[in-house]
């Protein structure tokens, strides 16, 4: 099931343009680029299998390679019903048919929490829409089901309602009254310098975050420079593929066999750096 719906993925997102990168051994299961749109997917037969531990490390590599982190399956424990996002660990989760319809531009407006299904309402909206359509409060209230201070409650903000009266609220004034979910948005980064390594980059004044399940150990950003770093000399050769795709340089910090045709510094010479811009220097000129 899931060998077929990563293909089934893939299909689709290089139909649409994306450049792809699908990796083994790894939190997530797909990198894939269009332009300035990354993508890094978490591709799963049930949602409820993925581990805390993958989502955050998805989260802090998505944040750090400006990349969308996002979980495809068609159950989460029963089905996962079209055009809902759902969510594991803080990261969107949803199925391929609302992720192909989000990728054309029909982003869904029902989401799954605690609290159920639910919609989220632009209060503003439904009153203008409202009295531009010259609907009462009463008649609204009345096809929606609820109480005209209700209608009230929600045109004076914003708010979370129901499914039914999502649908009911739909049925008057269609789509423009919701808020859509934007599957695309992005982590913020934050900073975790644990290691040797990260502390030294957040020394030099890198925003870095020490990674795992992932063909690199460190990954470090200052403006828009991003720098994929593997400690060890086993390199997986994946590394060299994704930072191309994302644009990213990399450096191996080797400890005793030294690799070739990639950046390489040994742990003593990384740590003798004093400026961020002679290791960007070093690391462009290789």
């Amino acid at each position: 099931m899931k060998s077929k719906l990563i293909e089934k993925l893939s299909i689709y997102l290089l139909r649409q343009g994306f450049t792809i990168k699908i990796l083994t051994r790894t939190c997530f299961d797909l990198l894939a680029r269009k332009e300035e749109r990354i993508l890094l997917v978490k591709i799963l037969e049930d949602a409820n299998a993925v581990s805390e531990e993958y989502a955050l490390q998805m989260e802090h590599v998505a944040a750090y390679i400006s990349a969308s982190p996002l979980i495809i399956a068609e159950k989460a424990g029963g089905d996962i019903r079209d055009n809902v996002v759902y969510s594991r660990f803080g990261i969107h989760t949803l199925n391929f048919a609302t992720f192909k319809n989000s990728v054309e531009n029909k982003f869904p407006f029902i989401k799954s929490d605690h609290a159920g299904l639910t919609a989220h309402v632009v209060g503003e909206q439904i009153r203008k829409l409202r009295e531009d359509q010259g609907v009462s409060l009463g008649d609204l209230s009345r096809k929606i089901g609820v109480s005209k201070k209700m209608i009230q409650n929600y045109e004076r903000g914003e708010a979370d309602v129901t499914l039914n009266r999502a649908l009911k609220i739909y049925d008057v004034f269609g789509h423009r009254v919701f808020n859509k979910i934007d599957i695309f948005e992005t982590p913020l980064t934050e900073s975790h310098a644990g290691s040797a390594v990260s502390r030294k980059y957040f020394d030099l004044g890198f925003e870095v975050a020490d990674t795992k399940k992932v063909p690199f150990d460190v990954v470090a950003k200052k403006e828009k420079e991003i720098i994929l770093t593997k400690v060890g000399d086993d390199v997986s050769k994946q590394l060299d593929s994704l930072s191309k795709l994302i644009d990213a340089d990399k450096l191996v910090i080797f400890k005793k066999k030294k690799p070739k045709d990639i950046p390489a510094l040994t742990k003593e010479e990384f740590m003798e750096y004093t400026k961020s811009k002679d290791l960007v220097k070093f690391l462009k000129e290789f």
